[in-house]
């Protein structure tokens, strides 16, 4: 071999590299230079006669290799030219590389019949190439996952890994662990999914980094799968700024459709339309007609979502809109099963059906269903959208009872969903996806009037993660190592902040390992066991037996309502207005946070005294004063909706003074009723933190309610001391400055010795507290996702299975807690349930934000 040829023939390893690593365009730059070599120089179609004949089977594959650079930049047309070029002049050995290389330059452009046609014809061909022989049933297999064939993909790709590590092939065996998680979202299991785009995202991150954004993209399609498609953006954005950077338009392309399909899942309507119109633009200009197709879905989707939204229009206008979306969908399903995207044609003609009902048009909307066919194997998405509409074409013709049905069926496939997800995160995220079943079905059963099918549906569709049995992760030294390095910056973070001086580095690296602490607990599988929903009866006898009243407080268009139960009587109570309810919630949140701990002027605190009056009346005008009849003399169950979770309830006049209990849902607290331990003689845990200055007179005081207690001080009131303790205690007392994380709220946290004990943490005891009372700060703070899931440091103790916590909705003053704590404790001590101690501990404390969440 001549020089020139072993100069050729490195610019095609060497670009052949960087393509692999994700960096096409130098891949090409490499390439053409060996062609040069060659006597290539590309000037017209013919090139290669222009090439020594001695040499033309070696530019045959340089040119193979040059069309696939070619296309993965946007320029596949040129790249299929490049591949009929070399045809010309490969030799028989060379031909299976060609055959791939055309079936993948296909497979981007959506031609799949084709491009499978040709990985075919490839595979025999390839002989010993192990690493061709890989690489085409690799592509093979992300072909059938376009197709949604994922048994044939799933195949395929295990095949190919086989090879690939057999080989010692390790970027590709990577990127099959890459396509075999999107095996995994396709079929449902998003663990799985996650755990193997991990495994991939370690290897390209060591060996090809020009990957990333691919896997980033597919990491996002499972987020959004889970309902967290706000925790998706950052995913998109971070790939689509490198797919462009990088010019490549397929990838870019898919990014963008997937941030549509993010946006649409958020409500951004006009954004969804935006990043759905810029892929199906860059889609076209690669000749991809079948993924501008899929682009298209989602624009329409947009489309109907704007036409739904008006509701101010004359009905004509509306109803002309939702035809030109009804006709719009049904020729775009025709075409999206020509391309075969089986998946995509039936969301199309529901969308079809949707719009068509809306419209009153039944004849129509039966031949859509009939079109979209019946239910087979679907993305859950696709799926439960099928069950909406059905819903929706059984209310049009009157058959409320059918369509109750469908939607309890469509709630039931999300609870399953649910119960495959092991982390908390996840959970709560999941009832996102069903949220217009959840919505449907309420306004059917209010439109019937029937209280007892309200507490039902409300029952089955609101805060359902805590009716999934929690799973306790295993033991995990890299994550334990994570966890050591992010308590540690926090408490560097923590002393810049109080020396004035805060350091945003730190304060990024921290944003960073939560990230990472946060992504590593999605892997995590469920138990797929659940709490089974209560009926009137079973929570009837319980209240009675407790002395209480349940109300569980809904909102319809901006009107709060409650669902009430007395013994067993249930009935339905108009409330006041939700917004101002809210304003109100929030502007005595924030009244409360500017009186605590904190020197005012007399006049500064006279108007926010006064504030604090004015919004509770308007919370009792609203809220409670509809409820008092109800309530009587008893204590109160309340299940709040949205901001209205975060009232400390002790302030309102009506209910001074009387136990009120917070709890998720009426399941929960009954099952959290059902299961209370034996008490037993052992000492409560005890904890004083830094940095507040009434942690440890606080801790003194209680100490000496229970003699012999020890308490964990000073360096002794460590992460793991405490959580040691903590793990099956029957009851906890912390006082520990806290804070309530909104943005990260797994990372709400409790300032100890060495650093913040987190929520996040709270998922390692294996044996839930029984009762435990955060005694300092906001702690009691949640951030509610849609179905009234709620997160934060008491819901996670909530959701293991603590049956008690009391915490602060807001700051608390320093001269205050002591007091009520102590106060708390020996009316505790004197054998009444929590919710009264703690009533009867705060009424001497005009400003008291403590609440009892949980059973009571």
């Amino acid at each position: 071999m001549t020089t020139l040829e072993q100069r050729a023939e490195a610019a095609q390893r060497n670009g052949q590299r960087a393509g692999n690593a994700g960096h096409p365009a130098a891949g090409a730059r490499l390439v053409r230079s060996g062609l040069a070599e060659l006597g290539w120089h590309g000037t017209d179609d013919r090139a290669s006669n222009h090439v020594p004949a001695r040499y033309r089977a070696l530019s045959a594959r340089l040119l193979i290799t040059l069309a696939h650079l070619e296309s993965e930049q946007g320029r596949a047309e040129y790249g299929l030219g490049l591949l009929d070029e070399a045809e010309r002049f490969a030799v028989p050995p060379d031909r299976g590389y060609l055959f791939h290389q055309r079936g993948l330059l296909l497979l981007r452009t959506g031609r799949w019949a084709d491009a499978l046609a040709q990985f075919t014809a490839a595979e025999p061909l390839l002989g010993a190439d192990r690493e061709m022989l890989a690489a085409v049933l690799l592509n093979r297999g992300v072909l059938h996952l376009n197709t949604g064939d994922v048994r044939r993909a799933g195949s395929d790709l295990r095949h190919a890994r086989g090879v690939a590590v057999a080989a010692g092939l390790e970027l590709i065996a990577a990127m099959t662990t890459h396509n075999l998680g999107y095996c995994e979202l396709l079929s449902g299991d998003i663990p799985a999914a996650l755990h193997l785009f991990d495994a991939a995202a370690a290897i390209y991150g060591r060996i090809a980094p020009g990957n990333m954004p691919v896997l980033e993209t597919d990491r996002a399609r499972a987020l959004i799968a889970a309902g967290l498609a706000s925790d998706a953006v950052s995913e998109l954005d971070s790939a689509i700024t490198a797919f462009r950077r990088q010019r490549l338009h397929q990838y870019c392309a898919e990014a963008e459709l997937t941030r549509a399909q993010a946006a649409l899942a958020t409500g951004d309507l006009l954004a969804a339309r935006r990043w759905s119109t810029a892929a199906i633009r860059r889609f076209r200009a690669r000749g991809n007609e079948a993924w501008a197709a899929s682009a298209e879905l989602t624009r329409l989707r947009a489309r109907l979502g704007f036409a739904q939204g008006i509701r101010s229009a004359p009905a004509i206008g509306r109803g002309d809109r939702m035809a030109h979306v009804a006709i719009e969908a049904q020729r775009l399903a025709e075409r999206l099963r020509g391309y075969g995207l089986h998946a995509d044609a039936v969301l199309a003609e529901l969308i079809a059906a949707r719009a068509l009902i809306a419209t009153g048009r039944r004849d129509d909307s039966v031949r859509s269903l009939a079109a979209a066919g019946a239910a087979r194997t679907l993305p859950l998405e696709v799926a439960l959208l099928r069950r909406l509409v059905l819903a929706e074409f059984a209310a049009l013709e009157g058959h409320t009872g059918r369509a109750l049905a469908e939607l309890r069926s469509g709630l039931a496939m999300l609870h399953t969903r649910r119960g495959q997800l092991g982390s908390l995160d996840l959970q709560t995220g999941a009832a996102a996806l069903g949220a217009e079943l959840a919505d449907k079905g309420l306004r059917l059963v209010l439109d019937r009037g029937s209280a007892r099918q309200v507490f039902a549906w409300l029952e089955r569709s609101r805060a359902q993660a805590f009716r999934v049995r929690p799973v306790r992760p295993p033991a995990d030294p890299e994550e334990a190592t994570v966890l050591a390095q992010l308590r540690q910056l926090s408490t560097l973070i923590r002393m810049a902040e109080l020396n004035g001086a805060p350091d945003p580095s730190s304060i990024a690296k921290r944003a960073e390992l939560q990230r990472l602490v946060r992504q590593r607990s999605w892997r995590a599988g469920g138990l797929g066991e659940i709490i089974a929903e209560t009926t009137v009866a079973d929570i009837g006898q319980a209240l009675a037996e407790n002395g209480q009243v349940f109300a569980g407080i809904l909102v319809r268009e901006e009107r709060m309502l409650a669902v009430t139960i007395k013994d067993e009587r249930v009935r339905l109570v108009h409330l006041g207005d939700f917004a101002p309810a809210a304003e109100a919630a929030r502007r005595l949140t924030a009244d409360l946070d500017a009186l605590a701990g904190r020197r005012l002027p007399s006049r500064l605190e006279t108007v926010i005294r006064e504030s604090i009056r004015y919004q509770t009346k308007i919370l009792t005008d609203q809220l409670v004063a509809p409820l008092l009849p109800a309530f009587g003399d008893s204590g109160a169950v309340i299940v709040p909706s949205g901001a209205l979770g975060g009232i400390p309830w002790s302030l309102i006049p009506g209910l001074r003074g009387r136990p009120v209990t917070v709890a998720p849902s009426a399941s929960w607290w009954l099952a959290a009723q059902r299961s209370a331990r034996p008490g037993t003689a052992a000492q409560p845990l005890l904890v004083a933190g830094p940095y507040l200055h009434h942690a440890i007179p606080e801790i003194t005081e209680i100490a000496a309610i229970y003699p012999g207690s020890r308490p964990l001080t000073g360096k002794e009131a460590t992460v793991e001391e405490t959580l040691r303790a903590l793990d099956g205690a029957e009851l906890a007392h912390l006082a520990a400055h806290g804070h309530h994380d909104r943005d990260n709220v797994l990372f709400s946290r409790l300032d100890l010795a060495d650093g913040p004990l987190m929520a996040h943490d709270i998922q390692r005891l294996s044996t839930a507290p029984e009762h435990v009372v955060l005694s300092a700060c906001d702690v009691g703070r949640t951030v509610v996702r849609p179905g009234d899931e709620i997160l934060g440091f008491t819901a996670a103790l909530l959701h293991i299975g603590t049956r008690t916590v009391i915490s602060s909705v807001t700051r608390v003053a320093d001269d205050a807690t002591v007091g009520v704590m102590t106060g708390y404790h020996r009316a505790l001590g004197s054998g009444i349930r929590p919710a009264e101690a703690l009533a009867a501990a705060s009424e001497k404390e005009a400003f008291s934000p403590f609440v009892c969440f949980g059973a009571g």
